[in-house]
C-alpha cells in the first residue's frame, strides 16, 4: 500500500514556475479619465474550485461597480500552496483558509520543516467549505469505521489545497491514514478516477450550504449515480470537534444530482473557513473598495457564483486571527462598520 505523506513545498507549488512573477499593476485611467485604477491579482486556486468561482465573481463586481480597482484571478495550486507562492513573490493577494494561516504563523504542520518568511495581511471571510465523506458503489466502504480497518484507496483532496491539509490532519488524528492507499491526483483528474472505479472513498465539499464546488459537481456527474454518504462514527466526529481548525456540522445533504442517502441521510462535515488576504503593498483604498463591493453588490456576486456567502460586516470578521495583521483598508472598513475589535492588529 502507498502510505504517502504531505508533499514537499516543491510539490505543492509545482505550478508556480509557470505563473511568472505577478505584480501589482496600477493603470492610469478609470474610464472617466480622472483617476488611477489599481489592479489586484488574486491567487484563486484551481479551475472549478470554490475560490476560483468566488474570485471571478469579485472580478465581475469590480468590473461593473468600481472605478478604482480591477481584479484578475490567477489559477494556483491551492490554499496552502498560496502561502508558499506569496512568500516566493508569485501572487500579491489570495484566497486562503484559517487552518493553513494558523499553521504557517505557528510554523506547524507542513510549515514546520519548510516555513514561510512573509505572510499576507488578513482580509475577510468569503466562504465556508463543508468537507465530507462519500463512498463509491462496489467499494465495500460504508463507514469511517471501515476506513479505520484499512485496505481501501481514498482521495483526501488535492495536495496543496487548504482543504487537503485539514483533511489529512483529521484523517491522521482519527488513525485512518497509514492503513489505506492515498490517491494524490489533481481535482481535474479525480472525476476520471471515479468513473474508472480507481477510488473507494473520497472527501468532497460544498460551499456555504448552497452547492458543491465545481470539481465535486464533476465527480457527481461522472460517478454513474454511484456515490453515497458514509456513516460517520462518534470517534471521527470527536476528532473533528477536537481539531482547532475545523467546525463539526451535521446537516442535510445538498448539491448532489443523485440520491446519496443509501447508507445515511446525514452529512457530517469538517467545515473550513476561507478568507481573502492581501499584501501590505496593496493600497488601503483598494482593499477598502473590495470590502465595499462584497457588502454592497452581493447580488452581482451571486449572479456569477450562486454559492456566494450572505455578507454582513459581522460575518466578514469571523476569520480574523488576532495574532496576524489585518490589512489597513480592511481594518478601515471594519471600523467604519462598527465591527472592529481593539484586540486585533492593524496592518
Amino acid at each position: 500500500m502507498s502510505r504517502e505523506t504531505t508533499p514537499t513545498r516543491r510539490d505543492i507549488v509545482k505550478g508556480a514556475a509557470t505563473l511568472g512573477v505577478i505584480g501589482l499593476a496600477g493603470c492610469t485611467g478609470d474610464g472617466n479619465g480622472d483617476g488611477e485604477v489599481t489592479t489586484i491579482t488574486i491567487g484563486g486556486t484551481s479551475t472549478g474550485s470554490s475560490t476560483q468561482a468566488a474570485g471571478q465573481a469579485l472580478a465581475r463586481a469590480a468590473s461593473e461597480h468600481s472605478d478604482t480597482i480591477e481584479i484578475s484571478v490567477q489559477e494556483t495550486d491551492g490554499w496552502t500552496a498560496n502561502l508558499y507562492e506569496y512568500d516566493d513573490g508569485q501572487i500579491p493577494a489570495m484566497g486562503v483558509d484559517n487552518n493553513s494561516l494558523a499553521k504557517a504563523l505557528a510554523e506547524e504542520g507542513p510549515f514546520e520543516e519548510e516555513p514561510v518568511e512573509d505572510l499576507p495581511h488578513q482580509g475577510f471571510l468569503f466562504t465556508s467549505l463543508q468537507i465530507h465523506w462519500v463512498g463509491l458503489e462496489g467499494s465495500g466502504v460504508e463507514s469511517t469505521q471501515d476506513l479505520r480497518e484499512g485496505g481501501y484507496t481514498i482521495y483526501p483532496i488535492q495536495p496543496g489545497f487548504g482543504t487537503r491539509l485539514l483533511t489529512e490532519e483529521i484523517i491522521k488524528e482519527a488513525d485512518m491514514w497509514d492503513q489505506n492507499d492515498i490517491l494524490n491526483v489533481d481535482t481535474g483528474d479525480i472525476p476520471g478516477a471515479v468513473e474508472e472505479g480507481r477510488v473507494d472513498a473520497l472527501c468532497l465539499y460544498g460551499s456555504n450550504g448552497v452547492d458543491l464546488s465545481g470539481w465535486c459537481q464533476e465527480v457527481d456527474v461522472r460517478s454513474g449515480e454511484g456515490l453515497y454518504l458514509l456513516e460517520v462514527d462518534d470517534d471521527f466526529k470527536q476528532t473533528i470537534d477536537d481539531h482547532p481548525g475545523a467546525i463539526l456540522e451535521e446537516i442535510e445533504p445538498y448539491g448532489y444530482e443523485q440520491e446519496v442517502t443509501d447508507v445515511t441521510d446525514e452529512m457530517v462535515t469538517w467545515s473550513l473557513a476561507g478568507q481573502w488576504a492581501f499584501s501590505p503593498d496593496i493600497p488601503a483604498e483598494a482593499t477598502r473598495e473590495v470590502c465595499r463591493l462584497a457588502i454592497e453588490h452581493e447580488e452581482t456576486l451571486r449572479e456569477s457564483d450562486p454559492t456566494t456567502l450572505e455578507y454582513s460586516p459581522e460575518a466578514m470578521t469571523q476569520t480574523v486571527i488576532p495574532e496576524l495583521e489585518v490589512h489597513a483598508g480592511v481594518a478601515n472598513f471594519f471600523e467604519d462598520e462598527g465591527v472592529w475589535d481593539d484586540s486585533w492588529t492593524r496592518g
